[in-house]
């Protein structure tokens, strides 16, 4: 048995004997949980990984092992930290020591700061992600190492990084196809959180850049976001508040973020004119008006418009697909809520 088969079997569960059988899935379902309990109710059938961004539960640990799945540290610290060797040596040694204590199967690197291309930071962060590869692999057999990617590799919010290399040090990484309207350069009229044309764009850009598509799992976001109009046309365009960030005039935090379960339950039985759809961006969106009587449009994503990118997914051959976050969706036990949960999980499956 490997290592990491000892340390689970010890702890709370024996799984097989063979590593590669073990982990040999068709598709890679990474998914994020940030607390709580409804973890339960995943639909473990499909997963294959998940990030711990919530208080560690040993619980989880020992139930997503019951279901081969592994279960992952997230890790994150300011580049500046990391640009002397020693520092980022003793940084790769703690992150490493912390998953071994807890039954980890690896790590999940979500660095999001600016750096400038040929940086002292754009050097430091990519011999990170191939020091902390090389660490967790020779330390934890079996291990997993992962890096989160914006939606595009174009200089998107001032992060310059070497994306192919990160790609190629790591097992692979996790594309947060989401919040791609955080930067809009033109006017202030928001739309989808992951546009449909924008969102693949950004796949075909990495793999063009020499990104093996295997190497890319995509994220889709189980959120949505709630503007408030400065005007609504009857044609459904919304001017909304100036908001800049990073250099763009305009940008998502104009809203505010709402989980699929929320806008299922509360925002759409008070539409106006119920779900609508838009044709370019392929996307729902409704549209509401608050007690004050401003009105609102809410854009998010369900298992209509996360099936087309799934879909994608199987075209052009990428890894996986996972999901911003877990914990969106509803788990009560009402009839609705169960029928909308489900749906949103069997969108993850390509057709």
């Amino acid at each position: 048995l490997s290592h990491l088969h000892i340390r689970r079997s010890f702890l709370c569960y024996s799984p097989p004997p063979n590593i590669a059988i073990y982990f040999a899935v068709p598709l890679q379902v990474f998914v994020f949980d940030v607390g709580g309990k409804t973890w339960k109710f995943y639909d473990w059938s499909q997963i294959t990984t998940v990030a711990v961004f919530g208080k560690y539960d040993p619980e989880l640990m020992c139930y997503a092992h019951s279901k081969g799945s592994r279960i992952v540290l997230k890790g994150d610290i300011p580049l500046k930290k990391i640009v002397n060797p020693a520092a980022r040596t003793a940084w790769i040694n703690h992150q490493l020591a912390l998953a071994k204590r807890q039954y980890m199967d690896g790590i999940n690197i979500d660095i999001e700061q600016q750096v400038k291309k040929y940086s002292a930071k754009y050097y430091a962060l990519t011999a990170l992600v191939e020091e902390m590869t090389e660490a967790f692999h020779k330390e934890i057999p079996g291990s997993q190492v992962t890096f989160d990617v914006p939606w595009c590799p174009e200089c998107i919010y001032k992060r310059v990084y070497n994306y192919t290399g990160i790609a190629n040090s790591c097992d692979f990484v996790f594309v947060m196809s989401y919040d791609e309207q955080s930067q809009m350069w033109s006017h202030c009229i928001l739309g989808a959180n992951a546009p449909y044309n924008q969102t693949l764009a950004g796949y075909d850009n990495y793999i063009r850049i020499g990104i093996n598509p295997k190497k890319l799992v995509m994220g889709v976001p189980w959120y949505g976001y709630d503007y408030t109009c400065r005007g609504l046309s009857k044609d459904h365009v919304c001017s909304v508040a100036k908001i800049p960030f990073r250099g763009a005039p305009c940008s998502d935090p104009v809203g505010h973020q709402v989980p699929y379960k929320a806008v299922m339950k509360q925002i759409v039985p008070r539409s106006l004119s119920g779900i609508l759809w838009d044709k370019e961006q392929k996307a729902p969106y409704v549209e509401y008006k608050d007690p004050q009587g401003a009105f609102h449009q809410v854009w998010f994503d369900d298992p209509r418009s996360i099936s087309l990118k799934a879909a994608y997914v199987k075209k052009r051959g990428l890894r996986g697909i996972g999901m911003w976050h877990a914990d969106c969706l509803s788990y009560s036990g009402d009839s609705a809520a169960q029928g909308q949960t489900a749906a949103m999980w069997e969108a993850l499956k390509p057709k």
